[in-house]
């Protein structure tokens, strides 16, 4: 029986009640679905995709995108492959309106393949400036809206229920008419948002979406989108999907019906709500890149695609250049990417832990193994490493930011670098040794330890030290096996001409070190070349027990040099002076 002395359970201390006003507020009220299916459901395919970027994003940022601005993450968007972009609200001001006539009168803007799309508020005037914004695109959506939750019904527009159901009704009407008026040549969509959807009653919500249908009519050439908005994130993903689920299997004519979804991250949840909305039965997910958005953003349509890419599932965007896509967007909406945003934010592909670096090294080392055994590069074979759930070649990273050193890394880490920025495939137990070296200043720089500071250390603790000995030139003669050496050495500011022998050039040039003063016991040694071609050079690594009995030192020697025999007695020569 162990005699450690254990928290019981019950002696565990307990957390204290808050000051915090908790009571004020009221759990959401979860939909019954005890026969829920969703939980059950993959995702095994990528979305339709809307951007609202323009629209939805626009309007929160501190300062509005300008229309140069504006144009320039359109063409993003198209670029990446998004085929349904929100371009604006042309009812809500004169400049918003101009920047649709804008991509419409410039033919070369809006691919034949794209559907813009424009939102309106369910107001007759409204919808008719919106549908003039229109006239002459080949392909565009209206989008439609009016709140669906009670508190919004009786708060903000003091409607009752009938009320709301007759002006979505009475605003797809108008929505008709407009397009009829000023859109024949155009093909046209519409697309209807029950708005605060997560927070009104769900069938009350259906109710709402079948009178818009009866207006609208769908079938197999007239499709309907019914988006479901999370317009403030208000409960659990899981109670989202509820939701959603229970909207796919009561909503007449599902067929023709085009389930949207447009979830908002106010509780820090939006992808996993999207994702589950997704399983639930939903076709289509709105949002915008990095998450941009009101409050705390819509979801981040980056992390919804890589997601799906890293299960195997072609996302159908293109997300290979994902610096180019943050700079854009950091220009266009002048708000910075966070260093921690999933898989777009400086330190996401990066470790400073000892032990992630270790088993990121390792991994890597593994891939390029099995690499080499198909004969294919790192990035053409299956991808599993430790901690990188990307591959950060694949969105246009490279591995240089993948292992950073601070007081918190180890040898992994260290010797990653080394190897991969200064082509130095150190001995393990000299990973050990040196990444003490790196401890000792990075626990004194409290900062980062950058590469090149890395070999700035390297090279003062095994290359550059040439006191008390350093040496001037080394003859060897072979003679039946036996090495004989000659060398000038600089000892203690000294010149000495002194001789040696042995069965190896390592050996004989133990004897030499041996008449000087310095007793060495190699005990480990390794080499490798570093570079090839006319400027090649080698690098040898000496581990070596110096001195005799208590006052033995057991460290290491390097020495680079384009001879492997050179680097070699450099090696031996760093360990005498390290001693």
């Amino acid at each position: 029986m162990s005699k450690i002395s254990a928290i019981k359970p019950h002696g565990c201390p307990l957390q204290q009640p808050s000051p915090m006003p908790f009571e004020r507020y009221r759990p959401f009220q979860p939909l019954k679905l005890p026969d829920r299916t969703w939980p059950d459901k993959e995702l095994t395919k990528a979305p339709r995709w809307l951007s609202t970027d323009l629209r939805d994003g626009n309007q929160a940022l501190i300062d509005p995108m300008t229309p140069g601005r504006k144009r320039e993450l359109f063409d993003l968007l198209v670029r990446m492959g998004y085929k349904e972009i929100e371009i604006g609200f042309p009812a809500a001001s004169q400049t918003e309106y101009d920047f649709v006539r804008s991509l419409i009168e410039d033919e070369d803007a809006i691919p034949d393949d794209v559907v813009i799309s424009v939102l309106t508020q369910a107001r007759e005037d409204l919808i008719d400036r919106t549908a003039q914004s229109l006239v002459g695109a080949k392909r565009a959506t209206i989008h439609m809206y009016n709140a669906v939750a009670d508190l919004f019904q009786r708060v903000v527009f003091q409607n009752t229920p009938e009320q709301t159901k007759e002006l979505a009704k009475q605003g797809t009407q108008w929505v008709v008419s407009a397009m009829e008026r000023h859109l024949g040549d155009t093909e046209m969509g519409y697309e209807y948002s029950p708005e605060i959807f997560s927070q009104a009653n769900t069938d009350f919500a259906l109710e709402v979406c079948e009178g818009v249908m009866e207006v609208w009519q769908p079938d197999a050439d007239r499709e309907i989108i019914l988006n479901l908005p999370a317009t403030v994130e208000m409960s659990t993903p899981n109670t989202y999907a509820d939701q959603v689920e229970y909207f796919c299997r009561n909503i007449p004519n599902r067929e023709n019906v085009c389930v949207s979804l447009h979830p908002h991250n106010d509780r820090g949840t939006a992808v996993a709500a999207a994702e589950f909305a997704q399983m639930a039965g939903a076709d289509r997910v709105e949002g915008c890149l990095f998450g941009h958005g009101e409050r705390t953003g819509n979801v981040d349509l980056v992390t919804l695609g890589l997601n799906l890419y890293t299960q195997g599932i072609d996302p159908k965007i293109d997300f290979s250049n994902l610096d180019e896509i943050r700079h854009t967007v950091e220009f266009c909406t002048g708000m910075p990417v966070h260093d921690r945003q999933p898989y777009s934010g400086d330190l996401v592909y990066t470790a400073f832990s000892g032990s992630h670096q270790d088993a990121i090294k390792k991994g890597l080392d593994d891939l390029q193994n099995k690499a080499d055994e198909q004969g294919k590069t790192i990035h053409e074979i299956e991808w599993i490493a430790p901690y990188l759930p990307l591959d950060p070649h694949d969105v246009g990273r490279n591995y240089e930011a993948v292992i950073r050193v601070n007081s918190q890394s180890g040898k992994g880490g260290v010797s990653y670098l080394m190897r991969t920025d200064h082509r130095l495939d150190m001995p393990r137990r000299l990973q050990m040794e040196f990444s003490r070296v790196v401890q000792k200043y990075a626990d004194e720089a409290s900062h980062e330890i950058t590469s090149e500071q890395l070999w700035e250390f390297f090279e003062s603790e095994y290359l550059k030290m040439d006191e008390p000995l350093s040496g001037l030139d080394f003859n060897f003669r072979n003679e039946h096996g036996v090495y004989n050496i000659t060398c000038e050495l600089n000892f203690h500011g000294e010149r000495k001409k002194v001789t040696g022998r042995g069965n190896g050039p390592v050996s004989a040039f133990v004897d030499v070190l041996k008449a000087v003063g310095f007793n060495v016991h190699v005990l480990d040694y390794a080499e490798h070349a570093m570079t090839s071609g006319g400027d090649a050079k080698a690098a040898a690594y000496i581990e070596c027990e110096i001195g005799e009995g208590e006052d033995a030192k057991t460290l290491w020697g390097v020495g680079i040099h384009p001879d492997i025999t050179t680097a070699s007695l450099h090696a031996l020569i760093s360990a005498c002076n390290r001693a």
